[in-house]
C-alpha cells in the first residue's frame, strides 16, 4: 500500500498520528486552524504555528467508491469508500481517509450502502499510523 510524501511542514503532523494523536496546525498569533499544513497563516500572515489536539470526531461531507483500474493491492478491495471528512471543531478543514469497520481494518470492510453524506465519524489508526475513520455508534 502506498505511504504518505512527508514534507517539513507536514511532518509534525505524520508524528503525531503515528502517536495515535490527530493534531492540526493552527496560527500562534490568531489561532485559526489550518490544513494542509504550511509554513504561513493564510488569515493574518504570521509565521508562528503550534499544533492543536482536536476530537476526531467530523462528518462525512464527501465520499468516492474507487473501483479497478486500480494499483493492485488496491484493486484487490475495490470497490471501497474514500470519504472526506469535515472536522467537528473546523468545518473548513477536510480529511481524505478510508472508512473502515475498526483501525487496520480492509478497505472494503464497511458494506457501500452504510456510506452516506453527513454520517458521523471518528478518526483511528492504522499500524503506521495512517487516519482512517468508523462510523461513529448511534
Amino acid at each position: 500500500m502506498l505511504t504518505p510524501v512527508v514534507d517539513d511542514d507536514g511532518a509534525p503532523f505524520w508524528e503525531y498520528t503515528r502517536r495515535g494523536e490527530l493534531r492540526i496546525q493552527a496560527c500562534a498569533d490568531c489561532g485559526e486552524l489550518r490544513f494542509p499544513p504550511r509554513p504561513c497563516c493564510p488569515h493574518c500572515q504570521s509565521f508562528a504555528s503550534e499544533w492543536r489536539e482536536v476530537s476526531g470526531h467530523g462528518r462525512v461531507w464527501s465520499y468516492v467508491l474507487p473501483h479497478p483500474p486500480l494499483l493492485p493491492d488496491y484493486a484487490e478491495q475495490a470497490p471501497y469508500p474514500v470519504v472526506l471528512v469535515e472536522l467537528a471543531e473546523a468545518p473548513r478543514i477536510r480529511l481524505v481517509g478510508n472508512l473502515v469497520t475498526e483501525a487496520g481494518a480492509r478497505l472494503d470492510s464497511v458494506e457501500r450502502e452504510r456510506v452516506r453524506i453527513g454520517a458521523r465519524v471518528q478518526v483511528v489508526f492504522d499500524a503506521d499510523g495512517l487516519p482512517q475513520w468508523v462510523l461513529e455508534r448511534a
